[in-house]
């Protein structure tokens, strides 16, 4: 049995938002290993970038913001995504002695005493560790989410969802139906479309999609609402679920192909296809469920920190029910510049909670001029400057 550890700071994931945290963790003169540590259950550094399918190459990926203190610069965009951002982790994780511990699997986070000295119990796979806070950056791609309908254990094909996409050849031939409306959804039809022997479009609601350019304030309209259900405990919308989809070139094709000519969401699964209950039926050697993924926070259920609207409430990055916890890339910050922004956020208000100040609300601390100067209360002396 391995000696349990202690450190201030366990950061759980190393994607774009546990990265982010570690850098200004780093910035703020925690030493890995001692101040802090990063565990992450992935085999290699990309996060869940490294398990995207291969035909999605980095020309394909719109969004992708550079990670804090290095330019992501020179990406071939015919390479495959994973590759590109997979080597860039790898990289930043060097760049900044991150010392990323993998793979190392979190199966609890357990509460230990109140307070900002009260540690928090970490349960990994490499032994466990005690910590005065906590970040958790465990993001979605471990929690794919399989809507459930009648039927649906006699289908007689294959039943397959987005996390186990490869690529569109080995579609060829298949009559296919591609179930969601998101980015994912849009972007399988397109690509598996010329080798299949037919598809069909299937969503719950009808797809917006969204014309011109997405500017700064459409994107702060779209980011606040997502945070206001997280605000009240509830289970977080994607942020695309509210910004609509980008009517780009090969959007602008799929719909005048008839590629992407949606139908209402089926009934039922029958062991040779989908039906509806006004008669319609199609057959299908395939579904796939292009039905995007939930948080991945069941390590934290000793917390208790979920809210009767199975959601976590939030205040900025902090967990309402124990400041002591906070979530990135969770609600409104689960895009990439989200995450960067999180992660200085949580750090700022970690450094606050170890120095002993009290917790205060988002919009009280927005309404300061500047942060108060931390004195040396048993912080590293560099963590006197906030971010």
């Amino acid at each position: 049995m391995s000696e349990t550890r202690e450190v201030d700071v366990v950061v759980i994931g190393a994607g774009q938002a546990g990265l982010s945290s570690a850098y200004h963790l780093r910035r703020n003169g925690f030493e890995p290993d001692r101040g802090f540590v990063v565990l992450d259950h992935s085999p290699r550094p990309g996060g869940a970038w490294q398990f995207r399918w291969p035909s999605l190459t980095y020309g394909k990926v719109h969004g992708m913001h550079s990670l804090p203190g290095m330019e992501l610069t020179d990406a071939d965009p015919a390479r495959p995504s994973a590759e590109v951002v997979g080597a860039y982790f790898d990289r930043y994780e060097r760049s900044f002695d991150l010392r990323v511990r993998r793979p190392v699997d979190v199966t609890a986070v357990r509460p230990g005493g109140e307070g900002p000295d009260g540690r928090l119990t970490v349960e990994t796979s490499d032994g466990d560790w005690t910590t005065r806070a906590l970040i958790n950056a465990t993001g979605t791609w471990d929690r794919p989410f399989w809507p459930r309908y009648p039927g649906q254990e006699t289908f007689r094909g294959r039943q397959l969802h987005t996390a186990q996409y490869a690529g569109p050849e080995e579609f060829t031939g298949r009559r296919v139906v591609v179930v969601g409306g998101g980015a994912s959804g849009t972007q399988h039809l397109l690509e598996l479309a010329p080798y299949a022997a037919a598809t069909t479009w299937v969503t719950r609601r009808p797809p917006v999609f969204r014309e011109g350019p997405f500017g700064q304030e459409a994107g702060r309209a779209a980011v606040a609402l997502v945070d206001e259900r997280v605000r009240q405990g509830l289970v977080p919308r994607s942020v695309v679920s509210v910004t609509g989809l980008p009517l780009n070139d090969a959007i602008r094709r799929g719909l005048d192909d008839g590629v992407l000519d949606r139908r209402p969401m089926f009934d039922r699964i029958t062991p040779d296809g989908v039906e509806w209950d006004d008669g319609r039926r199609v057959e299908a050697d395939v579904i796939l469920w292009a039905t995007g993924f939930r948080a991945a926070l069941d390590h934290l259920a000793p917390l208790r920190l979920r809210e009767p609207g199975g959601g976590i409430r939030i205040e900025g990055t902090r967990a309402v029910a124990d400041p002591r916890v906070h979530l990135v890339g969770y609600g409104p910050s689960a895009s990439t510049v989200g995450a960067n922004r999180a992660g200085r956020s949580a750090v700022r208000d970690i450094v606050r909670l170890l120095a002993g100040d009290p917790v205060r609300p988002v919009a009280a601390r927005r309404s300061t001029g500047s942060a108060r100067r931390l004195g040396d209360r048993g912080l590293p002396r560099a963590a006197a400057g906030l971010p």
